[in-house]
């Protein structure tokens, strides 16, 4: 295999097929921007198990991503997509860098959930752009960033159910989207306690990377637990 890409927290190889990629989770963890870094022991085990869990599920409610089979531990067979160079953001909460933005107290409620999209380039830290720079800069066209949000609504609607049933609220999270060979748009990448906000109901224990962030401690444990809880399901 040939790696075409190592980023921060995986590493994607080449394969016999032109339209498919393997995906290696890494157990390298950071935080703003890259400045912080670390290890969380096994994360890349756990969120490859944690992934494949929510994704199968999305599937089965009809959101298509981009995820073929978990090949062990570390690795998926995925679907080649062109990424979409946009971070796809839901807040269904304050928190994070909502609360230090708008000085609203974290873990207030919204009326509505706010869809936020940032460019992804880590030469100027993922900027915060809306939909006319999308299409002014070529990254999405109109008709591709009102399928997003569509499936973005869908997702935030199904894994807010879904978690909550596994006693956990569903804070905020961050997505991306793929183009296949033909055009279509899908999920890519990953959802996770690494791009997920998610805190236990009663508790509002914080069950996600915050503990690495905030040095609150015990990032193995919250992972395992939300593994756990997912294997409910």
């Amino acid at each position: 295999m040939t790696m075409l890409y190592e980023g921060k927290a995986k590493q994607i190889f080449s394969t016999d097929n032109p339209n498919e990629i393997i995906i290696h989770y890494k157990d390298d963890a950071t935080a703003g921007n890259g400045a912080k870094k670390g290890t969380i022991v096994n994360k890349g085990v756990i969120n490859n198990k944690i992934t494949a869990i929510i994704y199968n599920y999305l599937e089965s409610k009809g959101v298509k991503t981009h995820l073929i089979e978990v090949l062990n531990d570390r690795d998926q067979l995925c679907r080649k997509v062109e990424i979409v160079p946009l971070e796809v953001i839901c807040r269904n909460m304050v928190a994070g860098s909502a609360s230090v933005r708008y000085k609203i107290e974290e873990g207030t409620t919204l009326n509505s959930p706010i869809y936020e999209i940032c460019w992804k380039r880590d030469d100027l830290g993922d900027p915060l752009i809306n939909d006319y720079h999308a299409i002014a800069f070529n990254l999405a066209t109109e008709d591709e960033l009102k399928k997003i949000y569509k499936m973005t609504d869908e997702i935030n609607r199904h894994l807010s159910e879904m978690w909550h049933k596994l006693g956990i609220i569903l804070v905020d999270f961050k997505i991306e989207f793929g183009r296949t060979s033909d055009g279509e748009i899908v999920l890519a990448d990953e959802i996770s306690p690494d791009t997920c906000r998610l805190w236990d109901e009663k508790s509002h224990e914080k069950l996600d990377k915050d503990r690495f962030r905030r040095d609150l401690g015990n990032i193995e444990d919250a992972y395992i637990e939300i593994l756990r809880r997912l294997k409910e399901l």
